[in-house]
């Protein structure tokens, strides 16, 4: 089987618990790490499937990677190649599939509550799951590209998530663990303190308080997520 490739693209947004999903279901993995220089292959040939993490800067930014990268997603989708997006990830893969990307109307830091849609597709990636609490990070949101389904929102961002195929695309962050929100909470002190004045921004105190409790929660989230994403994958 080919490997899936992880594009990396700052050192604490790495694949945390989708890593532990794909080594226990011996599944290879390929780690693109961008924020070390590492550059974007020129064709999706050598992968079962692309996954895209996140990271603080903008699609909408001149930075060299960000157009290879829309159009490995392109060439992705068009040879039905599954690809995964988290936060910035999904974001790449809106603008990749002709949708904006644009200033959310407030920033979202910390856990908060994401509602499953009431469609068939949605039902399909979810099963039995009609909300959970998932970690968010982020300033932008995406709309939806033509053909895509809506599959999640939360109170403070209409489009969390959707489905393009067998392709996923997420604002919320599913692949979290204890070790990376503490991480996030450090390095990401002065952006919180920043932007306290949001409804939906937590003290870092508050994030790692929830985590015992939230935690394994959206770990089963993921992975009926990952397990329905990993399904799509072409195991020759």
């Amino acid at each position: 089987m080919k490997p899936v490739a992880i594009f990396r693209h700052v050192a604490p947004e790495g694949p945390g618990y989708l890593a532990d999903f794909l080594d226990e279901r011996h599944i290879p993995w390929r780690l693109i790490a961008i924020d070390r220089g590492e550059v974007v292959p020129e064709s999706v040939a050598d992968f079962s499937g692309l996954v895209f993490m996140g990271g603080p800067m903008s699609v909408n930014d001149d930075l060299p990677w960000i157009g290879r990268e829309l159009e490995l997603i392109r060439e992705a989708v068009a040879k039905d190649v599954p690809v995964l997006g988290h936060c910035l990830g999904g974001q790449l893969m809106s603008k990749a599939l002709g949708a904006r990307v644009y200033g959310n109307r407030v920033k979202e830091i910390g856990w908060g509550r994401v509602d499953v849609a009431d469609n068939k597709v949605a039902k399909s990636w979810f099963g039995e799951i009609l909300s959970f609490d998932a970690f968010h990070w982020h300033g932008e949101t995406f709309a939806l590209p033509d053909g895509a389904v809506h599959l999640l929102s939360s109170p403070h961002c209409v489009n969390q998530g959707y489905a393009f195929g067998k392709n996923l695309a997420l604002q919320c962050h599913v692949e979290m663990t204890g070790e990376m929100i503490s991480t996030w909470c450090s390095v990401g002190a002065d952006e919180i303190a920043s932007a306290l004045d949001s409804p939906a921004v937590q003290k870092p105190q508050e994030m790692l308080g929830m985590m015992e409790g939230k935690l394994p929660r959206l770990k089963n989230a993921a992975s009926v997520l990952y397990e329905r994403w990993v399904s799509g994958l072409n195991r020759a």
